[in-house]
């Protein structure tokens, strides 16, 4: 139940392990050789662009119709403030015709272009029959600037590391761009495989790089294991009456206020009849271990009733394993994938199970075990043992599925080490942008997030401002398509298919550029500021990402450029959140507080959070929560405070109620209450409040806390010897003796 319900968040810290090397050029797309098959159709080649370009094969070159091939623009750059054919331009409403290029540069075209009668003159010169014997050297096109990677994607990401290495992929097919890599531990090899989080947005094009098999169902015979209650406490409702004198309790501990009369009643009854239980002759071991398990709840909430303190750990009824065989139905395996496409299952939904060592910190999985998971999702077979688990958003109904899952993306490699590069470029095969982040692109990422924190999306020339970008990737499209006109011309349906989503892909990767000209122009005046130029000269404009622990966070710079602001509205407050009874020395030992869905792929089992369920369900789960409370004196045990909020605050991807409601996603439905401001959420009062931040926080970097209180002084010792033994001598500018605290 939202924060300080959260019980130990176990994970793993690392500093990202990237290669220096650059990633290899795309391929030229048009290399390859035409095949004289069919005339090209034109709802392929722009299936998503919106704009109809009828074209026809004139003597080989590629135009559209009305338009004569010289038309084009010799050099394949298109004016950047042409809008697309179904665009409206920002501030103005003249329409264009296709691509025909203004009179103007239409003129310096057909200057710069030699004439039918020039060509055959210079084809008959010495100097063309010199070049025909390979006399004159050919002019060599100058090398385009690049620009490098954010994070270069190395070859064999580390393998053990819980949080795997973060990468940044270029375009907007992730969210934040971001993407991890992780290579598990096995006994046969390592088992390299990125994690993902796909947008919605992009959802179509990935579906349609499938050919699902899903409508054939089997009835398949299983063995699975399930925790069944024995017969005597169903008999005699100890888990009902525990459950109800639980929950009872554990409503005033989180809201603060004293037991009521009622919740006192709850726990009696529940205590007379576990005692009970206890008190019959001839229980079996099971039985009299049953009964116990709940007198040792109930004894626990006795003690919440007379002293208060933190919420409980997460109760849940006692259960007896027992393996049993099911009937279930899977989809049948999937019929030969249509021309183009990759052969899918649609099933049932599903999680990476993977182990975590808590005593070396590094994970394990074996390749094949998965934990159940409410929703549906594909099994994608990619070729050459590669394969990919996709969660759709469209096949997982927000209201009754697990609604923090929808999106996520894994890809798997061949066992073994060395597939940190090839995991990235298989995105391709999925129709996704599969090159790395570059500082260009980065930009984008990092106006767009400061929109949404901001709330500056209904500001004046906002909308139109992503108007115009999405234009200008239209028109890069459809420069591409000219660019490799002849190349095209003859090639297959399926292979021109193919061609037109890499020429998509690309299109999108190159144009980033100069869409972070026109949304940098639009946030700064949004935002007060005279220009584009001056909002990136500003104190605050930070457009480069920062490590947090194993993923990637994006600063905002109404924070990080007022940060004296931030602290006077924070003045006497401070950020904490509490881990109760768990082990505060297992949680830096790892060094990320991590949430619930990063830690089921780290390798920590479930129960760990509190209210790991409800997370799920309003996508809280992908996210660690943290309230804001007036600053304790000495805080209490199992209690990590942040007494300086702006370190936290900097970041664009949190969200917060004051009130607890599981940390419900602003993505799945409008929830009265939800703020991104930081001045708002410091006047949070609710003794329930929360806040959300995506992923997680690395404990032992940027985002360390101030203060750490250990429940008794003999875990301060074991946390300062363990940092001791790491070489840890100092969080957050501090050494760790004044850090770390014990509240008894």
């Amino acid at each position: 139940m939202g924060t300080n319900s959260k019980s130990s968040h176990e994970s793993y810290a690392v500093s990202p392990t990237v290669s220096t090397e650059a990633p290899p050029t795309p391929p030229d797309l048009g290399a390859s050789a035409p095949k004289p098959v069919m005339e090209i159709d034109p709802a392929l080649l722009l299936p998503d662009s919106g704009s109809e370009m009828p074209l026809t094969d004139q003597g080989g070159a590629l135009t559209t119709e009305g338009e004569p091939a010289s038309g084009a623009p010799a050099t394949g750059e298109m004016p950047a403030d042409a809008p697309a054919e179904d665009e409206v331009p920002v501030a103005e409403t003249a329409e264009t015709e296709g691509l025909a290029p203004e009179p103007e540069k239409a003129d310096e075209l057909e200057e710069a272009a030699p004439t039918a009668a020039e060509t055959e003159d210079a084809e008959g010169t010495d100097g063309a029959g010199a070049a025909a014997q390979g006399e004159v050297e050919p002019v060599e096109e100058e090398p385009e600037d690049t620009d490098p990677p954010l994070t270069p994607v190395p070859e064999a990401p580390p393998a053990g590391v819980a949080v795997g290495t973060p990468i940044l992929v270029g375009g907007e097919d992730f969210l934040n761009s971001q993407a991890a890599l992780v290579s598990y531990l096995s006994p046969d090899g390592p088992r390299e495989v990125l994690l993902a989080h796909v947008s919605e947005d992009a959802e179509s094009k990935l579906l349609d790089a499938l050919s699902v098999s899903g409508t054939k169902m089997v009835d398949v015979q299983v063995e699975e294991q399930v925790n069944e209650r024995l017969e005597l406490d169903k008999k005699a409702n100890l888990a009902e009456l525990v459950t109800a004198a639980t929950t009872s309790v554990q409503h005033k501990l989180k809201g603060g206020g004293p037991m009521s009369e009622a919740s006192i009643q709850k726990h009696q009854k529940a205590l007379d009849a576990v005692n009970a239980v206890l008190a019959s002759p001839g229980l079996t071991d099971d039985e009299k271990a049953m009964a116990q398990y709940y007198l040792d709840q109930v004894n626990t909430v006795g003690e919440k009733i007379q002293n208060g303190g933190a919420p409980m750990a997460h109760f849940d009824p006692h259960g007896q394993p027992v393996t049993k065989t099911v009937t279930k139905q899977i989809p049948a395996p999937a019929d030969e994938p249509e021309p183009g496409t990759l052969a899918a299952q649609l099933r049932d939904a599903s999680r990476i199970k993977a182990t975590l060592d808590t005593q070396s910190g590094e994970t394990s999985w074996d390749g094949k075990s998965r934990s159940k998971a409410n929703g549906k999702e594909y099994a994608i077979d990619l070729g050459d043992g590669w394969s990919a688990v996709y969660r759709p958003y469209a096949a997982n109904d927000p209201g009754s599925t697990e609604f923090s899952m929808r999106g996520q993306l894994e890809v798997h490699a061949p066992v073994g080490a060395g597939h940190g590069k090839q995991l990235v470029d298989r995105l391709e095969q999925l129709h996704l942008v599969n090159a790395p982040m570059t500082a260009a692109e980065g930009e984008w990422t990092y106006l767009s997030n400061n929109v949404t924190a901001q709330n500056l999306a209904g500001a004046p020339g906002m909308k139109a401002a992503f108007a115009e970008a999405k234009g200008l990737e239209d028109l890069q499209v459809q420069e591409i398509v000219h660019q490799r006109a002849e190349s095209l011309i003859g090639l297959g349906e399926d292979e021109l298919h193919y061609q037109v989503k890499r020429i998509q892909l690309e299109a999108a990767q190159k144009v980033l550029p100069k869409k972070v000209k026109v949304l940098r122009e639009a946030v700064a005046k949004a935002t007060g500021f005279a220009g584009g130029d001056a909002l990136a000269a500003s104190a605050g404009y930070d457009p480069t990402p920062a490590a947090s622990g194993g993923w990637l966070t994006w600063s905002r710079f109404d924070v990080t450029g007022k940060s004296a602001q931030i602290k006077e509205a924070f003045k006497g407050r401070s950020l904490t959140h509490s881990i109760g009874s768990g082990d505060m020395v297992a949680l830096f030992g790892t060094g990320v507080l991590a949430s619930t869905e990063k830690r089921a792929v780290m390798g920590i089992g479930s129960g760990v959070g509190m209210s790991e369920h409800q997370d799920k369900y309003t996508g809280g789960a992908n996210s660690v929560f943290i309230r804001v409370a007036n600053t304790p004196k000495s805080g209490h045990g199992g209690q990590l405070i942040w007494d300086d909020p702006s370190v936290l605050m900097r970041r664009s991807d949190y969200y917060a109620y004051n009130g607890d409601k599981y940390g419900v996603s602003p993505d799945k439905k409008k929830s009265a209450g939800l703020t991104r401001d930081p001045l708002k959420i410091a006047t949070h009062g609710a003794s329930n409040n929360e806040i959300m931040f995506r992923d997680g926080l690395d404990l032992l970097g940027a985002e360390a806390p101030s203060r750490i209180v250990c429940n008794y002084a003999s875990q301060r010792t074991a946390l300062l010897e363990s940092f001791k033994a790491r070489g840890i001598t100092h969080l957050g500018g501090k050494p760790v003796e004044d850090v770390v605290k014990s509240s008894h």
